[in-house]
Formats: structure tokens, C-alpha cells, sequence
């Protein structure tokens, strides 16, 4: 089975789960819904955060099942967006702007199937592409490392964009894989149903999938279906990671990814992809809010000026934004405090490579 720990800093808190715990639902027959939220617990999550836990999943008479499940394709698919539906909560940072995915990260989404309460670790690979820099070639690296080993392999296909230029030779590197395959093609409220068959139909003579699936990870379209038949995957055996933890990403990490998710969202395409956000500071303070100080790094002063926006405007807009979803992500009150930093070759910086989740490649 796939290895995974988290890599943490000392003392890193790991993202809570926003429902109640399994044995007040999941265990009785009951899915956890909105309804279910409690209140974080920043004593409880403080437990957790160095790798995979010796924390006992829930008592239960059924046999627990746990299982790694590799999410790949090419950029732009909808695989984050497909990680956050399964987990049912946010993990993942999502964005029209293809490659958003940088890090391999895991969301660990709950389910019972036949009375087995199930834990599936879903590898969210960064989008499979043809790697000219530095950072491509840590993103594909990435993706491919998440792969190894996975008890199934998703290939997630948008069945409009299609990306064949990409989606090609993945296709071509899968084929020779050993890991149960299968396919999901995307974006079925948006796909007209005829071509959207014949693509199912061509890429199943290349690859031999074991299942296919039509969904919408945006509208939650097909998702029931496709959860239960991962589950049914899933080997028996114990829990990896304690019943209220849904990523490997610290708290630290995941509020970068979520002012930088908040970069693209507002300024487009006049930001360049080669833009970083690196956490500096992330302490709780006594009365339980959280300060967060992080850097935005830009490659050129022109860029450092759109951050910024005239008057400020644009960086208080995005630290703004950032903020609510941070407040709503981790149940306190967050202080963010954003600045810019210049640095022409950052992506030739090892250190920061590392603080964004990124193994430093050749």
C-alpha cells in the first residue's frame, strides 16, 4: 500500500473534519450532513498532525476497510474539485486556471458500505503535463509518486476541454500500469450526451478501465454512485489516519493555498501561473484566533504592482476574501497579514520549494 505521512512542522495542526464524529452517525446508518457540524476543537485537532496516527478508527462489530485511491489527469479536470466532493468539505484549492494543483496532498473521506465502515485516502495528484521548468517537473513528479502503489487509479477526464496533447500520454503510461484502472469523465451537466459516449468508448479501447463513470464533481451529479463503488474497492484492514482528520495538509499549509486559490480568483490572467504564496507565521493566540502571516512572491515589480492594486485595494481585497473562507475552514477568527515579495528565480529556491509541499527536483 502507498506510504503517506504528512509533513509538518513542529506543533501543526491538521485540518478538522466540520462534521460529528462517526460513532454519532456514519456507524448508525446516518451520512453526515450540514446539519451536523460542530464547533472546532483546536485542543482535540492538536493531537494529530505527525504522519499516520496510531488513533483507533471508531469501535464497530463490522471489519474496517482502508484503501488509497490515486486521482490523475490531465490539468484542469476537476480532480480537486472531485477530492472535496468525496471528502465533503474543502482540502483542495480549485481554479479555472489549469496546473492550480501543485503538491500531492491526500483527502481522507468516510463511508460504510454493507455495515463496513470505510476509510478511503484519495491521492490529489497535480495535473499530468509535458514539464519544462523546475516546478512543472516537481508537479509531475508529484502526480506520478501519488500513483504508485494506489489500490485504484482515477483517470479523470474532461470530456470537453479533453486536453488530448496531455491526456495522450497518459493514457499511453497508464495502459502499462498494474493498478486497477478507472475512468470518470466530468462535467456531464455541461457535456452533450453522444460525444460524451464515444469518447467514453475511444479511450476504454486504450486503457483497460475496469469501471466508467459520468459525473459532476461541481454539481455533485453521479458522485453517490461513484463514492460507493471506490468503497467497494478498498481492501480490509485498519484506519490509516484518526476518524476526524480529512487531509495530510497542515492548517499552516492549506491558508496558503487559500490565499493563493484567492490570487487566481481575482486577478486572472493578469497574474501569471510562476506566483507563489509562502506561510511565514501561523500561531494561535490565547483568547483561540488564529494569526497567519504569509508572503506573496512575484517574479517581476510590475506584478508585485497588480498585487497590490492601486491605494492597496487588491491585496486587501484577496487577504479579505481569504480571510472568510479561512474563518469558515478552521471554526475561528483568523488575522491574515498579507505583504509582497520580488524574487526572479524563486522557483529555483529549494527552501521555498519545500514550504510549499514540493519535493525539490532535477
Amino acid at each position: 500500500m502507498l506510504h503517506v505521512e504528512a509533513k509538518l512542522c513542529k506543533a501543526e495542526t491538521l485540518v478538522p473534519r466540520h462534521t460529528a464524529p462517526l460513532t454519532a452517525g456514519l456507524l448508525h446508518g446516518h451520512e453526515p450532513t450540514t446539519t451536523d457540524i460542530v464547533p472546532f476543537d483546536k485542543q482535540r485537532a492538536n493531537g494529530y498532525g505527525r504522519g499516520m496516527s496510531d488513533t483507533p478508527p471508531p469501535q464497530s462489530s463490522a471489519p474496517t476497510r482502508c484503501g488509497v485511491i490515486a486521482v490523475l489527469g490531465a490539468p484542469n479536470a476537476g480532480k480537486s474539485t472531485l477530492v472535496n466532493a468525496l471528502v465533503g468539505q474543502k482540502v483542495a484549492i480549485t481554479s479555472a486556471k489549469a496546473q492550480t494543483t501543485r503538491a500531492r496532498m491526500l483527502g481522507i473521506a468516510l463511508h460504510e458500505l454493507d455495515g463496513a465502515p470505510t476509510q478511503m485516502i484519495l491521492v490529489d495528484t497535480p495535473g499530468i503535463f509535458a514539464p519544462k521548468r523546475r516546478l512543472d517537473r516537481a508537479m509531475v513528479s508529484a502526480a506520478w509518486e501519488g500513483a504508485e502503489a494506489a489500490d485504484a487509479v482515477l483517470l479523470m477526464v474532461d470530456p470537453i476541454k479533453q486536453r488530448r496533447h496531455e491526456l495522450e500520454p497518459l493514457l499511453e503510461t497508464l495502459a502499462a500500469r498494474p493498478e486497477r484502472k478507472i475512468l470518470v469523465l466530468n462535467k456531464v451537466d455541461r457535456a452533450k450526451k453522444e460525444p460524451l459516449l464515444a469518447l467514453a468508448q475511444d479511450l476504454s479501447a486504450k486503457v483497460d478501465f475496469a469501471e466508467i463513470y459520468f459525473i459532476s464533481a461541481l454539481t455533485g451529479d453521479g458522485v453517490p454512485e461513484l463514492k460507493d463503488a471506490l468503497a467497494a474497492l478498498m481492501p480490509a484492514g485498519d484506519w490509516m489516519y484518526p476518524e476526524d482528520q480529512v487531509s495530510d495538509a497542515s492548517e499552516r499549509l492549506l491558508a496558503a493555498e487559500i490565499t493563493r486559490e484567492q490570487l487566481y480568483q481575482q486577478l486572472h490572467e493578469e497574474l501569471p501561473y510562476d506566483s507563489a504564496v509562502r506561510p511565514e507565521r501561523y500561531e494561535v493566540r490565547p483568547d483561540g484566533s488564529v494569526e497567519i502571516h504569509q508572503q506573496i512572491v512575484v517574479t517581476r515589480d510590475n506584478q508585485r504592482a497588480i498585487v497590490l492594486g492601486k491605494g492597496g485595494s487588491k491585496i486587501k481585497a484577496i487577504g479579505a476574501a481569504a480571510r472568510a473562507e479561512l474563518m469558515e475552514v478552521l471554526g475561528v477568527k483568523v488575522h491574515l497579514f498579507l505583504h509582497v515579495k520580488v524574487l526572479e528565480n524563486w522557483a529555483e529556491d529549494k527552501e521555498l520549494f519545500e514550504e510549499i509541499g514540493l519535493d525539490w527536483v532535477r
